[in-house]
């Protein structure tokens, strides 16, 4: 039942998603965001930019968004104020956090407005921290305590062109403010601008700035992608590994066995109780679609001018242990009287129908001696055995050859240590020959 609700919650998932896939991912992202802000961030991170729009022309910054606060579907336009024009760290003894975190260079809490300028809350405006002191999110979170639209965190010096992704490791879903992240040297060109603009707002140095996100199609589609690529790689490579196992398996299976034409060719015997009857072998019509290519086929004869096989024809003279035979192989039961038996070209004898099926469905060689019943062997007659030749012959070849072999020179001078012990040896025993 559990399976079948997944189910039905998935198919209506896919049928919302054919109407509108881009508002579906978008919303399906935002939930993800509000679960699990830290996997958005690594996994669903998009681009953006930070434009300043009052240049002509204008000069625009890569900027990466956070993974929490509010996502920009559409551009924001505010005017941008660095926290310190209008900020002091708090004096508030109650406060747990220490006075050298509460920095209005990096944003981080608790700050208090000061001076005789502070921006308008009824305008969107947006702040501009640097990184460090404290987490990304609390800066966020200042920034939206103050009254800021948005928040724009400036990269360190440790680290001037890291185009950071933002996140939280903790809940964030009090942040509804948009967050995104610029560069070092972004930040500090951005900086310079403000200083030397000749724009104000409520007293205050400021510059026009416009905050966008661009979301691709590959950016909404490519984690989802990537996850079932890598989900089923290694299933998909593991099948493709024992698909071409098992066909080469089955291949060298196909090799290994006997064709059936051949194995309907061998002759066979069958067992009258006190000799063998001897049966030349059949040859089966075959299938039309399957014909083998060679001699015309008769219907009446089989085939014209049938050439028996070298190694099993009956007009062989067979050794003595052929007609010897009265068991089974395969089985091991003695031969009764009507048993058919197959004759192999290697003159072992089975049962027909457990061996023609060990050879057309098993192995095409012989269960006793493994001789391939495919290859062609020469006849009994060219394989007789012959007798040793007696030592006396071998004898006489001995000494023929060394008649007829030159003697070597001997040597005239006295042996010494300097004489070669081979030449020596060999002197010696055409001496014992003589």
């Amino acid at each position: 039942m559990v399976h079948l609700f997944a189910l039905l919650a998935l198919s209506g998932l896919v049928l919302e998603s054919r109407s509108q896939p881009a508002d579906w991912l978008r919303k399906f992202a935002v939930d993800g965001r509000d679960e699990s802000s830290w996997l958005w961030g690594w996994a669903w991170a998009a681009d953006g930019t930070v434009s300043v729009v009052d240049r002509s022309p204008p000069v625009t910054f890569p900027a990466r968004p956070a993974s929490f606060g509010a996502e920009l579907s559409d551009p924001l336009l505010g005017y941008v104020l660095p926290l310190t024009a209008f900020t002091v760290p708090c004096d508030d003894p109650d406060s747990n956090l220490t006075h050298h975190r509460a920095d209005p260079t990096l944003g981080c809490p608790q700050l208090c407005v000061r001076g005789p300028h502070t921006p308008d809350p009824s305008e969107s405006w947006i702040a501009l921290v640097q990184r460090g002191g404290c987490p990304f999110v609390e800066k966020a979170r200042q920034a939206q305590q103050l009254g800021a639209r948005a928040v724009v965190v400036g990269g360190d010096s440790d680290n001037p062109d890291a185009l950071l992704n933002m996140y939280s490791e903790r809940d964030s879903s009090d942040v509804v403010i948009a967050a995104t992240f610029i560069r070092y040297w972004d930040y500090v060109e951005l900086l310079s601008m403000i200083s030397a603009s000749n724009t104000t707002h409520s007293g205050m140095k400021t510059l026009s700035l416009l905050l966008s996100t661009e979301y691709s199609a590959w950016e909404w589609y490519s984690p989802i992608i990537t996850f079932i690529v890598i989900l089923l790689l290694p299933s998909i490579l593991t099948f493709v590994t024992l698909l071409v196992h098992r066909y080469r398996m089955a291949r060298q299976a196909q090799l290994d066995r006997a064709p059936e034409a051949v194995v309907h060719r061998l002759p066979w015997r069958v067992w009258t109780g006190t000799g063998w009857e001897k049966h030349e072998a059949a040859f089966p019509l075959p299938d039309p679609r399957h014909a083998p290519s060679g001699p015309e086929l008769d219907l009446e004869t089989g085939v014209n001018n049938p050439t028996p096989h070298p190694s099993t024809s009956h007009d062989d003279q067979l050794p003595e242990w052929v007609e010897q035979q009265v068991e089974c192989a395969i089985c091991l039961e003695t031969f009764a009287k009507g048993d058919r038996v197959r004759v192999l070209p290697c003159y072992h004898m089975f049962h027909m129908d457990e061996v023609d099926e060990w050879l057309i469905h098993k192995k095409k060689l012989c269960p006793v001696c493994k001789m391939d019943v495919t290859c062609p062997h020469p006849p009994a007659s060219h394989r007789s055995d012959s007798a040793p030749p007696p030592e006396d012959s071998i004898a006489d070849d001995r000494a023929a050859s060394r008649v007829q072999s030159p003697p070597l020179p001997r040597s005239t001078s006295p042996a010494s240590e300097r004489t070669p012990l081979l030449r020596d040896n060999t002197d010696h025993r055409y001496e014992d020959a003589s």
